[in-house]
């Protein structure tokens, strides 16, 4: 058996306190040294993690299972949970009636992540406002403008994402406000969450989303494709290739999400 398995099933019996969650990260501390790349340390990373537990003491509430999940999807991502990077977020969420923790990819994460593929030399995410210059044509010959105002930029009207590739190749893929949390209300099971970065980084969020759908077009590696699918994933299984967890089914507004790639289905 392993000390990650002995974290989470010899303390079954214990309250899901800010103790107790320390106690199951000291535990772990061969796993996530394990986990993570070279750019990031084991003390770092443990320190944001019990960071996040105390900023976010609803986090100190869910089942030491899930959140160890999330914890170790983050670690293996090489991505920092919770800080103002905005990379990816532990996150309280309710599933089937149980306070569970759930791991998203954030904005800057995503970005992350299709820089490592090494087929990415563009990518980005912008807002346009109401009084900038924007036009953007799909089609044979696909063509996007936008030219910032100068003054009063206005409020947010829509959201774009682009990529390039290596070898020349790009796409976007734009949505306007009312198209992003149409999207979110939908597909999100973490949207209507009080602690959702949805509610605190909406920008963000709907550059992640208009992101991701314009990478559905491009050419990447499993890896990248297999690290993409972890957002907004409940796991309570922990393993040395948490890529390879299924995804627990999570009920959203009557929906259901496919284990396997979390999106939900219709």
């Amino acid at each position: 058996m392993t000390s990650i398995q002995k974290a989470t099933e010899s303390s079954a019996a214990m309250r899901t306190e800010k103790r107790t969650m320390q106690d199951y990260i000291k535990k772990m501390q061969g796993e996530i040294k394990k986990a993570l790349p070279s750019v990031l340390t084991p003390e770092r990373f443990t320190r944001i993690v019990l960071s996040a537990l105390s900023t976010n003491p609803k986090l100190q509430q869910t089942t030491p299972q899930s959140f160890l999940g999330a914890m170790m999807t983050a670690a293996q991502l090489g991505l920092e949970p919770n800080t103002p990077l905005g990379q990816a977020y532990l996150i309280p969420f309710k599933n089937k009636g149980t306070l569970e923790c759930q791991f998203q990819l954030g904005y800057k994460g995503l970005i992350d992540l299709a820089y490592r593929s090494g087929q990415i030399t563009v990518i980005q995410a912008h807002t346009v406002y109401a009084n900038d210059e924007f036009s953007y044509e799909f089609g044979l010959d696909p063509k996007l403008k936008h030219v910032p105002a100068k003054g009063d930029r206005g409020d947010p009207a829509y959201f774009y994402g682009i990529f390039k590739t290596k070898d020349g190749g790009f796409g976007f893929e734009v949505m306007s406000v009312d198209d992003v949390r149409r999207h979110a209300e939908r597909f999100s099971q973490a949207y209507k969450s009080d602690y959702s970065p949805w509610k605190t980084n909406f920008e963000e969020m709907a550059k992640k989303t208009v992101l991701k759908k314009a990478l559905k077009y491009a050419p990447l590696k499993t890896e990248f494709v297999r690290g993409m699918g972890t957002d907004e994933t409940v796991k309570t299984e922990i393993s040395d290739d948490m890529f390879s967890v299924p995804n627990e089914t999570i009920e959203v507004e009557g929906h259901e999400v496919d284990a396997s790639t979390g999106e939900v289905q219709k």
